[in-house]
């Protein structure tokens, strides 16, 4: 289930910026979305819903800020709904010169995201697919099973090796084919 919402900000700011390095650009990014989901934790939990995940990203249509609920039983649209407005009111008062975006919530699906440690224990077992912002032995795309996590060291079987990954470099993971709760 998808809710989106324009959100009237102009996107030829980000073009009329200086240029920025990369691992600039990756870093506001990263404060952009570490800031929302502070925003958005409490929102889901005073409504009975776990904040699966959020991502910022450019897309065919703009920047799209996209937020994963879940909750026992499945979300419904009514859940997406209550968290986007209440989302977008509160993003209004704290994050007023923040970069522009598409507020889209959703429910996480079959290909559910994992981005947080914990998640990556909880799933342990599962089949996930990893991209990786930094080349591990030569590869940063990985498709296993989670075998387990030591400190901030996710352990991936992949055929008959088992990769150690850091949690930091990974950029993104996904869930294959999940069809229940953990």
């Amino acid at each position: 289930m998808v809710k989106r919402a324009a959100k009237p900000k102009e996107e030829n700011m980000e073009r009329s910026a200086p240029r920025q390095s990369a691992a600039d650009r990756l870093k506001q990014q990263r404060a952009f979305i570490d800031s929302v989901a502070r925003l958005a934790e409490p929102l889901c939990a005073a409504e009975g819903l776990e904040l699966v995940h959020v991502e910022y990203q450019r897309e065919p249509g703009g920047l799209t800020l996209r937020i994963y609920l879940d909750k026992p039983g499945g979300v419904t649209l009514d859940d997406c709904v209550t968290i986007s407005r209440q989302l977008e009111d509160v993003m209004d008062v704290h994050m007023q010169d923040g970069p522009p975006y598409r507020l889209e919530v959703s429910s996480p699906g079959l290909d559910r995201p994992v981005g947080k440690l914990t998640d990556f224990m909880r799933f342990k077992g599962q089949r996930v697919k990893i991209r990786l912002s930094a080349a591990v032995n030569g590869r940063k795309n990985f498709t296993g099973e989670l075998a387990g996590v030591d400190d901030e060291t996710i352990h991936l079987q992949v055929d008959k090796q088992t990769v150690s990954i850091n949690f930091n470099d990974i950029s993104r993971a996904r869930l294959i084919n999940y069809n229940g709760e953990h």
